[in-house]
C-alpha cells in the first residue's frame, strides 16, 4: 500500500540536539530552519520552549519571519499528572510560543505511566486526551508522539491503542508512533503499523530511530504501510547512534517510491553539507545519496564498466540528489580510471596509449611505497605533467635544514629552518622560523620563492594531516603527509611519503607550491 501525500517532519533542532557533540546556537538555528523551508520540508519542530533561554528565543524569532511552507512547531509534554491543563505552567509556555502547531509526547506504556509517572492508565489518558483538547481549542494543530510505541505494542496492544484513541478522538491531527528505543524490526514496525490504522484511522505517522541501523527501513515501511508523516533529523542527528535520517528518507520516497515529497532533490546534498557545517560536524563521506563516496568509484572494472552503462555500479543518477561521479586513482585502477580522471582534469588520453600505461604503472609504484591519490589530486596532476612531459619544476633544490631547541627550563622553545636552491639559475638561501618544523619550512620555501613567484602570497595551507603507514615497524614506519591547500578560489591536496615525517611533509608542501604555481 502506498501514500499520495506524504509529509516529512524535521526534528533536527530538538531531538537532533540530544545527540552527542551536537549543538546550534539561536542563529544556527534560525539559518536552519530557513534552509529547510526553502528545501520544502512541512514541518520545523525548534524546540521546547520552557526548556532553556536558547528555544525560548528561538521561538520570538521565528514569529518575525515568513516561513514559505514550513509551520513551525514547538515541543512539549501532556499536563502533568493530578493538575488542571489550564493551571500547568508548560502547557501554557506552549501557547505562548504562537507556533501554528505544537507536538506533544505522552506516555503510551503502561510500565512508564505507573513507574515514570507515577499515575494510573486512566490518568494518563485523561492527561493525554485533555492537553490535545486544550491546544486545539486554541487553534493549534496538534501532533502526539507516543513515546515508546512499539515497546508497549508488544506488551499491551489494548492500552498503547487506547492512548492513540485518546488523542485521536481528542483532537489530534496526526499520532505519531515513536519507536523510541530503536529496537523494532521492520516487520513489527509494518504489523504494528497496519493495525494502529485499522484501528484509528489513516492520520498516522512514525517516529524511528536508529539504534540496530533501520532507523530509515523502519520509516519507510511504516509509509508502505500507509503512514503519513515521517519525522526524523538532517544526516540522522540525535540521541544514542541517532534517528532516522532524513536526507536518505527523503531520496528514497521519491526516487524509489514515486512520493513527490521536496520542492528540488537537486538541493539535498547541499542541505546534508549546509547543516553538518553549522553543527560543526565532519561530514559522514559515506552517507548513502549525498556523501563524498556514494558514486565514486575505485575498482578499474567498476570504473570500465561505469563508463559504458551507469546505472552498472550507480542505483541513482547523482545528478539527481546534487551530488557527482567522481573516479578515484589507486594501486586498484585500470586504464579507465586513469583515463576518465585525466580528463576531467583537463589531460586528453586514448585508452592504450603508451603514456596511459606508463601513468598507471607510476601510480601502482607509488601506491606499494605508501602513497595515496583519493584525496591529493594535486599530486596527480603533477605525476600526470611529469610523465607527459608537460612539468617543469619551480626550482632545483640544494638543501635544506630543519632545527628545533628548547630551553632545559622549558621558558622558550624556537623552530628553525633553512632553505637552499636554485630558481631559473638564481641561488636562493632563506631562513625562517616557525610554530613547529612544518611551519618554518613552509616559511622558508616562501622567501624563496617570492620574489619569482609573487602568486605565493595567495596559497594558504588549510590542514595537515599525518598517517603512519606501517606501524609494526615502530619508530621506523614510513609516513604519509597529506595537506590541503586553497587559493580561495579552488582547493586541492597533495601527498608525500617517507620514512622521515620532515622529507614527507616538504615532499607535500612542494606539490602544493607546483601544482599551483605550475598553472599560472
Amino acid at each position: 500500500m502506498s501514500t499520495p501525500n506524504v509529509t516529512i517532519y524535521d526534528t533536527t533542532l530538538r531531538d537532533g540536539t540530544q545527540g552527542t557533540g551536537i549543538s546550534f546556537s539561536v542563529l544556527d538555528k534560525i539559518r536552519v530552519a530557513e534552509k529547510l523551508d526553502a528545501f520544502g520540508v512541512h514541518y520545523i519542530e525548534g524546540g521546547f520552549p520552557g526548556s532553556n533561554p536558547k528555544d525560548a528565543e528561538f521561538f520570538k524569532e521565528v514569529k518575525k519571519r515568513t516561513w514559505k511552507q514550513a509551520r513551525i512547531t514547538a515541543f512539549g509534554a501532556t499536563r502533568r499528572g493530578k493538575m488542571k491543563v489550564e493551571d500547568d505552567p508548560q502547557v501554557r509556555i506552549l501557547l505562548e510560543a504562537e507556533t501554528p502547531a505544537v507536538t506533544i509526547v505522552g506516555k503510551t506504556w503502561p510500565l512508564q505511566v505507573v513507574e515514570v509517572l507515577g499515575v494510573t492508565c486512566e490518568e494518563n489518558l485523561a492527561m493525554i486526551a485533555d492537553t490535545v483538547a486544550y491546544l486545539k481549542k486554541h487553534g493549534r494543530e496538534v501532533l502526539y508522539d507516543a513515546e515508546h510505541f512499539f515497546d508497549s505494542y508488544r506488551d499491551d496492544p489494548a492500552y498503547s491503542l487506547a492512548t492513540l484513541k485518546a488523542a485521536h478522538e481528542a483532537g489530534a491531527s496526526l499520532v505519531v508512533l515513536c519507536d523510541t528505543n530503536g529496537g523494532s524490526l521492520p516487520e513489527f514496525i509494518a504489523q504494528a503499523t497496519r493495525e494502529v490504522i485499522a484501528a484509528v484511522g489513516p492520520g498516522v505517522g512514525i517516529h524511528t530511530h536508529n539504534d540496530s541501523g533501520l532507523g530509515v527501513a523502519n520509516a519507510l515501511i511504516a509509509i508502505r504501510e500507509g503512514a503519513v508523516q515521517v519525522q526524523g533529523t538532517i544526516n540522522g542527528y540525535g540521541e544514542r547512534v541517532g534517528n532516522c535520517d532524513l536526507i536518505s528518507v527523503i531520496a528514497n520516497l521519491q526516487l524509489k517510491m514515486g512520493l513527490n515529497v521536496a520542492r528540488d532533490l537537486t538541493l539535498l546534498r547541499e542541505l546534508s553539507l549546509f547543516v553538518d557545517e553549522l553543527a560543526n560536524v565532519p561530514h559522514n563521506i559515506r552517507a548513502p545519496f549525498v556523501g563524498t563516496a556514494a558514486f565514486t568509484h575505485k575498482g578499474g572494472q567498476h570504473v570500465h564498466a561505469v563508463q559504458k552503462l551507469a546505472s552498472s555500479y550507480e542505483h541513482v543518477d547523482p545528478l539527481l540528489v546534487g551530488n557527482e561521479r567522481n573516479i578515484t586513482i589507486s594501486d586498484m585502477s585500470g586504464q579507465s580510471n586513469v583515463i576518465v580522471k585525466a580528463e576531467k582534469l583537463g589531460f586528453k588520453l586514448s585508452k592504450g596509449a603508451p603514456e596511459v600505461a606508463s601513468i598507471l604503472t607510476e601510480v601502482k609504484r607509488l601506491e606499494s611505497e605508501g602513497y595515496e591519490f583519493e584525496a591529493a589530486e594535486g599530486s596527480f596532476e603533477l605525476l600526470l605533467r611529469k610523465q607527459l612531459g608537460q612539468h617543469r619544476p619551480l626550482f632545483e633544490l640544494q638543501e635544506y635544514h630543519c632545527s628545533y631547541r628548547r630551553s632545559g627550563e622549558g621558558r622558550w622553545n624556537k623552530c628553525e629552518a633553512t632553505v637552499k636552491l636554485h630558481v631559473n639559475g638564481t641561488p636562493e638561501y632563506t631562513v625562517a622560523e616557525g610554530d613547529g618544523p612544518v611551519n618554518a619550512l613552509d616559511g622558508a620555501l616562501r622567501k624563496a620563492l617570492r620574489p619569482f613567484f609573487p602568486k605565493i602570497d595567495e596559497i594558504q595551507l588549510d590542514d595537515y594531516k599525518v598517517r603512519i603507514i606501517n606501524g609494526q615497524h615502530g619508530t621506523a614506519a614510513r609516513t604519509r603527509v597529506l595537506i590541503d591547500s586553497t587559493d580561495g578560489q579552488e582547493s586541492w591536496g597533495t601527498v608525500g611519503v617517507s620514512d622521515n615525517i620532515i622529507e614527507a611533509s616538504w615532499l607535500a608542501l612542494v606539490d602544493s607550491f607546483e601544482f599551483r604555481l605550475g598553472r599560472s
